[in-house]
C-alpha cells in the first residue's frame, strides 16, 4: 500500500477533481467501504475526528484575574509597608479591602462564565457509514479519511466530504458561508477557482442537509476541515484587554508616581527640617494610605457586576465584567446579515406579471393574504396570470406545509424557499394536496445546478400540464410566449431583455428572484423546457427583523458606524443594507471579498476606502479578521456580531464579540464576550447604552473618590510641611476611604445615567477616566477641602480651646462630612440645583444616612474611639465640624454655576 496523502482539502482542489480520482488517491472502496484493519491504520495517521476543545476557564484563573490590577498592587504594597512598621491593624484593614473586592469580582464573574459555558454543552453526534460492506451507525469522532458516508435530509455533516452520489441533495451552509439559501449539491466536479459557497461537489463539517440523499467520501477530519481551520483562527486570535482595564491601569500608574512623589517629598523635607525620622516615615505612610483610593476597586467591581445583572435581565449574557463598560465605547459594529439582521426565513413579497406588479401583504399565522395589483386589491381566483403563477409555485414544489390551523411557515418541512412558495399559495387558498387531487403529479424533472430549473408534469384531462420554476435567464431563453390577462402572446427578444431588466431591479432591491413558466404536452417523456409560456417573476426576501431598523437608527444617532460583513451575494447584501438603514437609498458600492487585498498590501487610499465601506460581501473568515484589525488600527472600538462558524475568529478578535444565542453555533458562542439569548439586535443598542451609563458612573465616582483622596493628601502633606498637628491620622484616613467614601461612591455607581447619552457620539478610545477637566476639578476641590479642614483644626484649638485629641476629632469629622456633602457636587452641570439625578437617587440618601450613623458610632463607641484615636468634641465641636464641612459643598455649587461644568 502506498503512503496515504496528508489531509489538505482547503488547498488541494478536491472539489475540482472527479470523485473517482479522489477515491483512488485515498484508496477508498466506494462499494464496500473501508475494512477494520484499514480504519486502524488511518486513525493512527489522522487521529480522531475532533476539533480542538475550547479551554474551560478554571476557578483559579478567574480568581487570579481579579488581582491583576495596579490599584490592587498598590493596596498590597500599602499592607506590606504597614506590617513592616508593626501597624498591624492598618495592615489587616487593607487586606480586608483586597479580600472584599476580590470576592465580589470573583463570584460575579464566576457565575457569568459558568452561565456561558452551560450554553456550549452538546450531545455526541453519530454518522451512518459503509464499512466492510455493511451500513453502520458510529460516533462521528471515529470517522477517518476514505470512509463512505450515507447522507439523508436532516443529517448534520460531521466531516468534510466529497460527494459520490446525490439525489436532490441540498444543504444549509449559512453558518459557514453566510449564504441564507440552501445550496444544491452534485457529484460532478466544479472549477478549481470556485469560492467556498460555490463548491457544489463538497459537503462541509458543521453544515446540515435540508433535502435529498446521497453518499460521500470523507476527505478531511478534525482540525483539517474547513471548520477546523476556522477553529484554529479563533485560537490564534488574541484576547483583547478592555478599554476600562487599560484606563484603570493608567490611573493606577499615575497614582503610583503621585504616591511616591508626595511621600518622598514630605519625608525628606521633614528630615531636613529636623523632624524625627520615625515620625516622618509614619507620616509618609499616612500620605500613601491617603493617596490610594482603597474603595475604588470595590466600587468599580460592584458597578460592573450590577451592569452584568441588568444585561442578563435583557437576555444578554456577559462572560467578563469589564466587557460591560467596553460596549459603551463602541464606535463601529461589524454585523453579519443572515440570522442577525434578517429572520433567516424566506417570504414571497411580490410577483411581476405581464399585467403588472402584484404585492403580497403577509398577515402571518394561517390567515389569507391581501394581493394588490399595482396598488389595487385583486382576487387571485379571477385573475388568470396571478392564479396560474400561484398554482405553478405550489405544483412545482417538494416542501410540505403543516395543518391549516398552524402558523404556515413554522409548521412547514422542506427547503425554506419552497416553503415560502407554498405559503404564498396557501394565502390565496391554494393548498398543494388539493391541487394534486385535481392535477396529480406524474413526473418530476429535478433541479439541475447547471441550467438552474425544475419541472413537474401533472395529468390534466388526457394531456400533461408542465409547471416550471428556475433562474430567469434560463426560462426566458426557452420561452416563446408570454401569459397576459387576456391569454398567451408571442414573446420577442426586446420583451426578453425587458424582463431581464425587471429581474435585475428585483435583485438590486435585495430579493431572491425566480421565474415561472408553463405549457401543455401530450407525452410524459416530452421535453419539459422547450417552447414555454413565460408567466412572470417571483420576488422572495429573507425579511429584516422588525426592530433592526430602529436599532440601527439609534446607533447612527449615537455616532456608531454599522458595517455589514457577510458571505452572501453583493446584490442581496446591498438590498438588505438599504432596507435596515445601514446605507441610504442612494447607490453605495459593495466591497467584494474576491477583490480585497491582504491588509499588509493595502495603500493608504485603499485603507481609507475600506474604512468607509458599509457593505462587504463574499468575505471569508480571514478577511473578517483583517477588517477588525484595520478598524482597530484606525482607533475604533469594534464590536462584531454574528452567529455562524464563519464569524467566530472575528468575534474573538473584536473588542466586543457578540454571538446570537438561539441561532448561534457553539464555536461562535465560545469566541464571544456576550451572547444574546433572544438574538435581538436591539439588545445590542441597549447594551451600548448600559455601557455608556456605566462609564459615566465610573467617571463620576472616581472623580468623587479621587477628590476625597487628594484632599486627604493635601491636608496631611501641608500639615507635615508646616510642622503642625496632623489633622487626620492613618487609621482615620483608612476609615474614611473604606466607609464614608465607599458608600456614597457606590450610590453614584447605581445612578440611572443621562437619558440623552445615546444622542451623543462615543467618547474617543484613548480618553482616560479622568481627563484634564476632571483633574482641575479635583485640584480645586482639594484646595477647598484642605482650607476647610485646617481651618476647623485651627478654630478648634484656638477658638474653642479643645485638647489635641478633640481638635483632631473636629478636623476628622469636618473632612468626613465634607466628603459626604461632596456627593451633591457630582450632579451634571445642566441638571437643576435641587431636583437632579443625585437628589433623585435613593441610594445616595441611604448612603448618607448609613455613613452619618457610622460616624456617630466612631466618635461615641469606646472601642472605635480607641482604634481611631478620637473622643467626643462636645456640641461646639460638632457645630464647628458641620459648619466647616458645608464650605466645599457651597464652593462647589458656585464653581459649577460659574463654569457650567
Amino acid at each position: 500500500m502506498k503512503a496515504l496523502p496528508q489531509q489538505d482539502p482547503t488547498h488541494s482542489g478536491i472539489w475540482s477533481q472527479p470523485w473517482e480520482t479522489v477515491a483512488a488517491q485515498l484508496e477508498a472502496d466506494v462499494q464496500r467501504g473501508l475494512s477494520a484493519t484499514e480504519i486502524q491504520k488511518r486513525r493512527a495517521r489522522y487521529g480522531f475526528n475532533r476539533l480542538r476543545r475550547h479551554a474551560r476557564r478554571s476557578t483559579w484563573s478567574i480568581l487570579v484575574d481579579q488581582l491583576r490590577s495596579l490599584i490592587i498592587g498598590l493596596l498590597v504594597t500599602a499592607a506590606i509597608v504597614a506590617f513592616v512598621f508593626d501597624d498591624h491593624l492598618e495592615g489587616w484593614a487593607v487586606v480586608l479591602v483586597i479580600v472584599l473586592n476580590t470576592a465580589i469580582g470573583f463570584f460575579s464573574e464566576l457565575g457569568a462564565v459558568r452561565s456561558m459555558e452551560a450554553l456550549f454543552s452538546l450531545g455526541n453526534m453519530t454518522t451512518r457509514v459503509h464499512r466492510d460492506g455493511e451500513l453502520r451507525e458510529i460516533p462521528a469522532e471515529e470517522l477517518v479519511p476514505g470512509d463512505l458516508v450515507a447522507i439523508e435530509g436532516g443529517d448534520v455533516v460531521t466531516a468534510d466530504l466529497r460527494i459520490v452520489e446525490a439525489s436532490k441533495l441540498q444543504t444549509d451552509e449559512s453558518t459557514l458561508t453566510g449564504e441564507s439559501l440552501p445550496v444544491q449539491k452534485q457529484a460532478e466536479s466544479v472549477e478549481l477557482a470556485a469560492p467556498l459557497a460555490e463548491r457544489f461537489s463538497m459537503l462541509y463539517k458543521g453544515t446540515s442537509v435540508t433535502r435529498g440523499s446521497g453518499s460521500a467520501m470523507v476527505v478531511a477530519t478534525g482540525m483539517a476541515t474547513e471548520l477546523g481551520e476556522i477553529s484554529a483562527l479563533v485560537s490564534s486570535a488574541k484576547d483583547e484587554t478592555t478599554p476600562l482595564e487599560v484606563r484603570l491601569d493608567q490611573l493606577g500608574r499615575r497614582l503610583i508616581w503621585v504616591t511616591l512623589a508626595v511621600t518622598v517629598l514630605v519625608v525628606v523635607s521633614g528630615v531636613i527640617n529636623g523632624k524625627d525620622l520615625v515620625l516622618m516615615i509614619e507620616t509618609g505612610l499616612a500620605l500613601a494610605v491617603a493617596a490610594i483610593p482603597e474603595g475604588l476597586p470595590i466600587v468599580a467591581t460592584i458597578a460592573l457586576a450590577r451592569g452584568l445583572r441588568r444585561m442578563a435581565t435583557r437576555h444578554a449574557l456577559i462572560n467578563r465584567l469589564a466587557s460591560v463598560e467596553t460596549l459603551g465605547a463602541t464606535s463601529v459594529i461589524c454585523t453579519d446579515k443572515t440570522g442577525t439582521l434578517t429572520e433567516n426565513r424566506m417570504t414571497v413579497t411580490q410577483l411581476v406579471l405581464a399585467s403588472g406588479n402584484v404585492e403580497i401583504e403577509d398577515p402571518g399565522g394561517d390567515a389569507s393574504a391581501t394581493f394588490r395589483l399595482d396598488g389595487a386589491p385583486i382576487d387571485p381566483a379571477t385573475h388568470l396570470p396571478l392564479r396560474t403563477a400561484l398554482e405553478t409555485v405550489v405544483l412545482c414544489n417538494n416542501a410540505c406545509l403543516g395543518p391549516a390551523a398552524d402558523d404556515l411557515s413554522t409548521a412547514a418541512v422542506g427547503d425554506p424557499l419552497e416553503v415560502a412558495l407554498l405559503v404564498a399559495g396557501a394565502r390565496a387558498g391554494l393548498r398543494r394536496d388539493d391541487l394534486l387531487d385535481a392535477l396529480p403529479e406524474e413526473r418530476e424533472v429535478a433541479f439541475d445546478a447547471e441550467d438552474r430549473r425544475m419541472a413537474t408534469l401533472h395529468g390534466d384531462g388526457g394531456r400533461f400540464r408542465v409547471a416550471i420554476k428556475g433562474a430567469p435567464e434560463a426560462l426566458l431563453a426557452t420561452s416563446s410566449h408570454l401569459l397576459a390577462a387576456d391569454g398567451r402572446q408571442t414573446m420577442d427578444d426586446d420583451e426578453r431583455r425587458a424582463w431581464m431588466g425587471r429581474n435585475e431591479e428585483l435583485a438590486a432591491a435585495g430579493l431572491r428572484v425566480l421565474a415561472l413558466g408553463t405549457k401543455h404536452v401530450d407525452a410524459l417523456d416530452a421535453d419539459p423546457y422547450g417552447d414555454l409560456t413565460f408567466i412572470g417573476l417571483v420576488g422572495l426576501v429573507d425579511p429584516p427583523r422588525l426592530d433592526v431598523r430602529e436599532a440601527i437608527e439609534r446607533c447612527h444617532r449615537a455616532g456608531i458606524d454599522v458595517v455589514m460583513v457577510t458571505g452572501d451575494q453583493p446584490v442581496t447584501a446591498a438590498g438588505i443594507a438599504r432596507q435596515v438603514g445601514i446605507v441610504g437609498d442612494e447607490a453605495e458600492s459593495v466591497v467584494h471579498g474576491g477583490t480585497m487585498k491582504p491588509l499588509a498590501q493595502l495603500t493608504e487610499a485603499e485603507r481609507q476606502d475600506l474604512l468607509g465601506a458599509h457593505i462587504l460581501a463574499r468575505v471569508n473568515p480571514r478577511q473578517k479578521l483583517e477588517l477588525i484589525e484595520l478598524h482597530k488600527q484606525a482607533g475604533h472600538v469594534v464590536a462584531m456580531t454574528g452567529d455562524g462558524v464563519n464569524d467566530a475568529p472575528a468575534l474573538k478578535a473584536a473588542d466586543i464579540g457578540i454571538a446570537m444565542g438561539r441561532r448561534g453555533t457553539q464555536v461562535a458562542k465560545e469566541a464571544a464576550d456576550m451572547v444574546l439569548q433572544d438574538d435581538a439586535f436591539s439588545s445590542i443598542v441597549a447594551a451600548v447604552e448600559e455601557g455608556r451609563t456605566i462609564f459615566d458612573n465610573i467617571r463620576t465616582f472616581v472623580l468623587y473618590l479621587m477628590s476625597c483622596n487628594v484632599s486627604e493628601v493635601m491636608v496631611v502633606g501641608l500639615a507635615a510641611l508646616l510642622g503642625t498637628t496632623l489633622p487626620i491620622l492613618p487609621l482615620q484616613i483608612l476609615f474614611l476611604n473604606l466607609v464614608t467614601d465607599v458608600f456614597p461612591a457606590l450610590a453614584l455607581g447605581m445612578g440611572p445615567g443621562d437619558p440623552h447619552q445615546m444622542d451623543r457620539p462615543p467618547r474617543p478610545p484613548g480618553e482616560p477616566i479622568l481627563g484634564r477637566p476632571q483633574w482641575l476639578r479635583i485640584a480645586f476641590y482639594g484646595v477647598v477641602f484642605t482650607a476647610s479642614v485646617l481651618g476647623a483644626l485651627l478654630l478648634a484649638e484656638q477658638w474653642l480651646g479643645l485638647n489635641s485629641v478633640q481638635a483632631v476629632t473636629v478636623s476628622f469629622l469636618t473632612l468626613a462630612f465634607a466628603q459626604l456633602w461632596h456627593v451633591f457636587n457630582m450632579r451634571r452641570a445642566e441638571s437643576p440645583l435641587f431636583r437632579n439625578e443625585i437628589t433623585r437617587n435613593p441610594y445616595v440618601w441611604a448612603a448618607l444616612g448609613l455613613c452619618t450613623g457610622l460616624l456617630l458610632l466612631a466618635v461615641h463607641l469606646p472601642a472605635l474611639q480607641q482604634v481611631l484615636g478620637v473622643e467626643p468634641p462636645g456640641l461646639p465641636g460638632w457645630g464647628l465640624a458641620l459648619g466647616m464641612s458645608s464650605v466645599p459643598l457651597l464652593m462647589g455649587q458656585v464653581a459649577k454655576w460659574i463654569t457650567k461644568d
